[in-house]
């Protein structure tokens, strides 16, 4: 099955240049909106697809500007023999270097033979396609992919035109399925007058195959066509031609009319039986149209999970879902510096790997906010709906993100942040304290472009807010802390913490009539954050606590602790 081994752009909207050797199975481009993901798909349908024109416009010019010629190439490998055939592609065919990622203009041992299809469009915006090679550059005219093999290599768009892909139209997916044709002459058109289920009666014989994987198809996909697929004329036709005949379901109803999710589910299905010669299936936001539990059935009926794929797919997505589902090395990150786009593969490092896991929304933002643990993520939650509140834009309105590394030693948080960093997210860390990180992965996490916020001494969290809010505060944080933990709880912490010293009621006794000494607000810092008994240990107990309490006081705060939040904020707004 042939296989796209480079893809290279030049001037083609917003994309100056870019140059990509996709893996054989799914390449799944993902990164905030506008950096040029749906352009790629188009620029792979555009050069291999079977066309004979375009509608091209100077919009679709990079800058507009029409002096520099739109130029999309597309390297082909695992050739059948017919596209080997000397005689017609013998001084095109060229080396694919799967070590470099390069192209070779001679092929020689090591390489892979590989033909390059061109699509160019000057200013005359009349789209030219050829096949290239250096050697025949100058050859005039230039020769192009023969219109058998064009039409056979078309890749198949999901959610584009699927009606045409569930009738016997030219170029369908039922027609690649197998050579069985109905005939459509003059017994058609009779039919056609008499009844569409009489029609259905005699041609279903001559499409048992291909009505048998329909049906197969469909139903190992959920998707409802009843006993078996039928073949009846189709009611909206205007011609007696293949197009006539179209895909019904066991009642009769026209299998078009699904919706769009069990269109693509279908339709890629189909494809994928179909594979053969044409193997490339491009998707734009592959989750449009489907709930998560069919999502991943279209992944894995493209090949999500298998070690041989039987399809290349190049496939969007700003789906959770989807990125859940796929491995790192599925996952490409596509970066756009002044028009240079850049692929950036996630990996399958493990830390990346967990990370897509548990919070893949992370790797669909601009901004990554990489937290010790839930606790400092439940801060930002809550001071960021405390600020929204006040008339503040929300940090997710600015494409930040979090992710939990989930405490450990205090060089964890930035294993993960240097993996974002490689792959363009802008980073900060959040952590505590109490176990200090290397100074040196400090320093090169700022030096790549990093932020870094820890809290002030030694402090946690916990010992960061006791110390650092107002009286009145940190009584509202004891009865917060009586309202989410077991009676007796608080007590229980403060007299370990203080070795008998302190209890709850002296605590509470000292506060209303002194305020709070620092060695008293010390020892509330140490019990609130007891190893698995904390106050406030989880997303949605911190979260309110910064909602009510930390963001309420914060301007009656110590200075410097209010600087570090709002520091944070304001870097994290600055995209």
């Amino acid at each position: 099955m042939v296989r796209i081994r480079k893809i290279e752009i030049n001037n083609f909207r917003s994309i100056r240049s870019f140059s990509w050797a996709p893996a054989d199975g799914i390449n799944c481009l993902i990164g905030p909106g506008d950096t040029g993901k749906s352009t790629v798909l188009d620029a792979i349908d555009y050069c291999l697809g079977a066309r004979r024109n375009l509608n091209i416009a100077d919009t679709d010019f990079f800058n507009l500007d029409v002096t520099q010629d739109i130029v999309i190439q597309l390297t082909l490998g695992s050739l059948p023999d017919a596209l080997k055939n000397l005689d017609y592609y013998g001084a095109y065919l060229r080396g694919f270097d799967a070590n470099t990622g390069k192209v070779e203009d001679e092929p020689r041992r090591g390489t892979e033979t590989a033909l390059t299809l061109q699509l160019m469009v000057k200013a005359d915006l009349e789209p030219v396609w050829t096949l290239y090679s250096e050697r025949t550059a100058t050859e005039d005219p230039p020769r192009s992919l023969r219109w058998k093999d064009r039409v056979a290599l078309a890749p198949a768009r999901l959610g584009q035109h699927s009606n045409t892909n569930l009738s016997w139209t030219k170029g369908s997916v039922l027609n690649r399925l197998s050579d069985e044709r109905a005939d459509v002459g003059p017994e058609l058109v009779k039919a056609a007058r008499e009844a569409r289920t009489g029609f259905g009666a005699r041609a279903e014989p001559q499409l048992a195959n291909t009505l048998k994987t329909v049906t197969d198809t469909a139903k190992s996909l959920g998707v409802p066509v009843g006993k078996s697929a039928t073949a009846l004329l189709d009611a909206h036709s205007v011609s007696f031609g293949d197009g006539a005949i179209s895909l019904h379901s066991e009642a009769g109803i026209p299998l078009r009319n699904l919706g769009t999710g069990s269109s693509r589910l279908l339709i890629a299905g189909l494809h994928r039986a179909a594979a053969a010669l044409a193997s490339v299936v491009l998707v734009d936001e592959i989750e449009y149209g489907l709930e998560p539990h069919r999502l991943t059935r279209l992944l894995n009926s493209i090949g999500s999970k298998e070690k041989s794929p039987p399809l290349q797919a190049f496939i969007t997505t700003h789906s959770p879902v989807t990125l859940r589902e796929l491995a790192g090395s599925q996952l490409i990150v596509l970066r756009n510096e002044a028009g240079v786009h850049q692929p950036r593969p996630v990996g399958t490092d493990n830390d990346v790997q967990g990370t897509i896991r548990s919070y893949p929304e992370a790797f669909l933002a601009r901004t990554v906010i990489v937290c010790e643990g839930a606790s400092e993520i439940g801060l930002i939650r809550g001071l960021d709906d405390f600020w929204v509140s006040k008339g503040s834009a929300s940090l997710q309105s600015t494409g930040a993100s979090y992710v939990d590394t989930g405490g450990g030693d205090g060089d964890s948080c930035f294993h993960i942040a240097k993996a974002f960093q490689k792959l363009g997210y802008r980073v900060a860390v959040l952590q505590d304290n109490d176990r200090p990180p290397s100074a040196r992965l400090v320093e090169e996490f700022r030096m790549s472009g990093g932020y870094h916020v820890a809290w002030r001494g030694v402090k946690a969290l916990e010992d960061e807010l006791f110390t650092s809010l107002p009286d009145d505060a940190v009584t509202a944080l004891i009865a917060r802390a009586l309202e989410l933990t077991e009676d007796g709880k608080v007590d229980a912490h403060i007299k370990t913490r203080s070795d008998g010293k302190l209890t709850l009621e002296k605590v509470q006794f000292e506060g209303m009539i002194a305020g709070y000494s620092d060695e008293t607000r010390s020892v509330l810092g140490a019990a609130s954050r007891i190893r698995k008994a904390g106050w406030f240990k989880s997303i949605s107990k911190m979260e309110g606590v910064a909602r009510d309490i930390v963001g309420p006081y914060l301007e009656q705060a110590d200075k410097n602790f209010a600087v570090i939040l709002a520091g944070l904020f304001m870097w994290a707004c600055n995209a």
